[in-house]
């Protein structure tokens, strides 16, 4: 019977490629296309979903004054092979730009004890890193910070765009988790953290 099928896989002709579908054209939504969806209204019962809360970082590119870096709720793992994660920014955040620029990226589990790390890491204009003990992360030197409860390392793999933000794809060249969570992780839930 074995030999038969082997017969059988190795006389039948290989299956014809599949062809990859187009990519979708590009544009701004307009005004008529929009969800009759109230914008408070969203944002309120989707703030019913509790998330986990990170801080993206990357390193200073050439003729920057520092790291980059940006309080993330949004951040997802995505695929077990290849390994990648995804975050999503908006598209006029100061900081993603930043990142692009650098093309790597580490992405910060913050542990419930980090809430005030997480407000540093959300004002726009300040120096986010100022008095915030990190080193830097194996694979892209971006900043690895204290007392977090786990790490991913990454190399920018693809963006896409979300309305009016972007899905940032990662692949994972390095991650870790700190040595103690008994502190639990970092929670956002209805505008507050937990």
């Amino acid at each position: 019977m074995a030999a038969a099928a082997v017969r059988y896989l190795g006389s039948a002709r290989a299956p014809a490629p599949v062809e990859a579908l187009p990519r979708p054209e590009l544009r701004c939504v307009r005004e008529d296309e929009r969800a009759p969806v109230d914008q408070t209204e969203f944002r309120r019962v989707l703030g019913n979903f509790a998330t986990g809360v990170t801080v993206v970082t990357a390193p200073a590119c050439d003729g920057e004054d520092g790291p980059a870096g940006f309080a993330c709720q949004s951040f997802s793992s995505l695929s077990l092979d290849p390994p990648l994660v995804a975050f999503m920014v908006g598209r006029t955040s100061t900081t993603w730009p930043r990142i692009a620029r650098a093309g790597v990226f580490c992405v910060n589990v913050l542990s419930a004890g980090q809430g005030e790390l997480c407000r540093a890491f959300a004002v726009s204009g300040a120096d986010k890193f100022a008095n915030v003990a990190y080193d830097a992360a194996p694979a892209s030197s971006s900043p690895r910070l204290a007392g977090t409860l786990a790490w991913i390392d990454c190399t920018v793999h693809a963006v896409h765009t979300g309305g009016d933000h972007l899905i940032v794809v990662g692949r994972v060249d390095a991650l870790g988790a700190g040595d103690g969570d008994e502190a639990g992780p970092l929670l956002f839930h209805k505008g507050r953290f937990l």
